[in-house]
């Protein structure tokens, strides 16, 4: 495994190390040794997988608040997307920016997306399935969000002939910090 720190402190780009031969590859996917060695203790607890039927699907910005934060590991296992991380963390010196990269079934690349932030992503094709580990609880009454295209972050997210969004991520405020 590649880890690539970002401009947000403790958020990597992951991308795999491929040995192949002519049945195809082989790669760790992850491998918890090696993510302590970039400071990356975190357990995952949980698994959430994501089918999304249209390009332009958007999913996001979303968060939950302390001290029920989530810690994400995301990958693309169909199709690509755009996913998205914005650093919300009052106490960071990269507060209120975001890193953005594509990740798909080809490029086999992965976002570690500690807690603290919020996250979103949009489908650049058709029948997108997204598939994140997550470390935390899930707790609905303790989701925030932010809209897409919040001016404060300033989110150059792909253009899209049409975007489709849930009633909820349609409804979000404008970031409004706690």
């Amino acid at each position: 495994m590649i880890f690539q720190e970002t401009k947000l402190k403790g958020a990597f780009i992951i991308d795999i190390e491929k040995i192949e031969d002519e049945r195809g590859f082989f790669a760790e996917g992850w491998k918890q040794d090696v993510a302590e060695q970039h400071g990356i203790t975190v357990v995952f607890n949980r698994t959430n997988i994501s089918n999304n039927r249209k390009k332009g699907t958007l999913r996001g910005l979303h968060s939950q608040r302390a001290p029920y934060g989530e810690t994400k590991l995301v990958r693309c296992i169909k199709g690509s997307i755009f996913d998205v991380m914005v650093d919300i963390r009052p106490e960071s010196s990269t507060y209120g920016q975001w890193v953005g990269a594509e990740l798909s079934a080809d490029n086999h690349r992965m976002l570690y997306i500690p807690c603290g932030f919020l996250h979103g992503f949009q489908t650049l094709e058709d029948d997108t399935t997204v598939f994140y580990q997550v470390a935390g609880t899930y707790k609905p009454d303790l989701e925030q969000g932010a809209r897409f295209d919040d001016p404060a972050f300033n989110i150059a997210w792909p253009e899209a002939a049409t975007r489709v969004l849930s009633p909820k991520d349609q409804q979000w405020p404008n970031f409004q910090p706690d």
